[in-house]
């Protein structure tokens, strides 16, 4: 049992990208933006931030495609992501590992093409390529990076989004990713590591990881903000982004350009309500949401009990806590954490919590830097420990695992950043054995990882 386990820590690699609105992390929620706020794209149609905007015009919009296109409310940007980790001690083994994600995002206004009020379409897929250090080094519940997965080129999300009562009421449907909206943290868009978006505790207790990158999969997305401090989101998605597959226990093989599009597995459910205030003048965000997975669930003690489903409750936090500057330009420092549970009688892993802190513009010739130092903490369930003892009392204990992580983004120019990254792991895996064929031997040491990201957004 421990070598299933070993192996799903190594082929689950998606943490889940996160892009927090109007951040410059990545490129997905920006041309999402695009798709739903045509003003956000301006007259050149570039992206916000693009490094077109540093470029000749002749490079920023070849031939006037790109402005020609905005002007009939159709936008598109290029993304690329390229970062070198290595392991200095610990994990399976030490070496140094690259890996890199090249996304190609397109939003149309289809009330500026179409004449249809209130009407979007978004998509984006990604060209996937590299080595993970996760799954050949490191074996850890909390991938180094959002991007790790097998290489591939596939679509990821495809959908429409009609707008309601004035903007107050959307509804999205088409194939659709939870991590893009759900369970995020502001603070996370700081770090690299997977678990700051979608979470340890949803990659490994919903089926075949769940709908995260960089598996999307069919359903409906309603959101409802009736003012500017409360957002109320609701979505049903089909529950398997992939099904099982004869070539491979991967899900990621067994759908492996994105084109699956599963609609009758049983259905995941995810509610979030989410409200915005001013603390002393700072601004703070406070997240209550959970999730629902129908289908048949064995309990890990006694297989006999089958529950008809399996859930998860959390609480988010984002809170600047000082302000560099009296401006209306958020700079300063902010606190963010997130607490995460399931039930421990048909749940792997059981609690999850992060914290941490960041600082934009700590220094003021350098505005748009953003510094970050978080701790996330995976616990393994009582019962998932249990139910190995009692396969082998003589083995390895799975425990926890813990990370911190310190990272820092420098901005080059607008849509050009360097990230320089230190993370390190307590017990990867939670306290998996070193040898895979010797449950009883000594576990992965832990590890200390370091590395350094490029982002282009163009």
């Amino acid at each position: 049992m421990v070598g299933v386990l070993r192996m799903r820590t190594r082929r689950r690699l998606s943490g889940g990208a996160v892009w927090p609105k109007g951040a410059s992390y990545g490129l997905a929620a920006m041309a999402a933006a695009f798709a739903t706020a045509p003003a956000v794209a301006q007259d050149s149609g570039l992206p916000d931030p693009s490094i077109g905007a540093s470029l000749p015009r002749g490079l920023a919009d070849p031939g006037g495609v790109r402005s020609a296109l905005a002007a009939q409310g159709i936008t598109f940007g290029v993304n690329y992501i390229g970062e070198v980790f290595g392991n200095t001690s610990g994990g399976f083994r030490s070496g140094t590992y690259y890996d890199g994600r090249l996304e190609l995002v397109v939003g149309a206004d289809l009330e500026k093409m179409l004449g249809w009020k209130g009407l979007s379409f978004f998509a984006n897929g990604y060209q996937i390529h590299g080595r993970s250090i996760s799954g050949e080094a490191l074996g850890t519940l909390m991938p180094v990076s959002f991007i790790e997965a097998t290489p591939s080129t596939r679509l990821f999300e495809l959908w429409f989004e009609q707008k309601l009562l004035d903007d107050k009421l959307s509804i999205r449907f088409g194939q659709l990713a939870a991590d893009s909206e759900f369970i995020l943290s502001d603070g996370g868009g700081a770090f690299i590591n997977g678990t700051w978006g979608w979470p340890s505790i949803t990659a490994a207790n919903m089926l075949n990881g769940g709908p995260a990158y960089p598996l999307a999969a069919p359903g409906v997305r309603v959101a409802f903000t009736p003012n500017d401090q409360l957002t109320l989101m609701a979505a049903v998605y089909n529950g398997d982004p992939a099904g099982t597959c004869a070539e491979s226990d991967d899900p990621q093989v067994c759908n492996d350009d994105g084109l699956s599009f599963r609609v009758h597995d049983p259905a995941l459910t995810m509610f979030e309500g989410g409200y915005k205030y001013s603390l002393g003048g700072l601004p703070g965000t406070v997240k209550l949401g959970g999730w629902h997975q129908e289908g048949e669930v064995e309990h890990l003690l006694n297989a006999a009990v089958v529950s008809d489903s399996n859930y998860g409750l959390y609480a988010i936090l984002d809170q600047m806590i000082y302000r560099f500057s009296g401006g209306s330009d958020p700079k300063g420092i902010s606190f963010f954490g997130r607490v995460i549970g399931a039930p421990e009688d048909r749940s792997f892993v059981d609690i999850y919590w992060e914290a941490g802190f960041t600082a934009t513009g700590l220094f003021a010739a350098r505005p748009d830097d953003v510094l970050g130092i978080g701790f996330a903490y995976t616990s393994i369930s009582d019962d998932a420990r249990a139910m190995l003892i009692k396969d082998d009392p003589d083995q390895v204990l799975l425990d926890y695992e813990a990370l911190i992580e310190v990272s820092y983004t420098a901005q080059i120019v607008p849509g050009f950043t360097i990230q320089p990254d230190f993370q390190y792991f307590w017990n990867p895996g939670g306290n998996i054995p070193l040898d895979e064929g010797d449950p009883t031997g000594p576990a992965v040491k832990d590890a200390a990882v370091f590395g350094v990201r490029s982002t282009i957004n163009y």
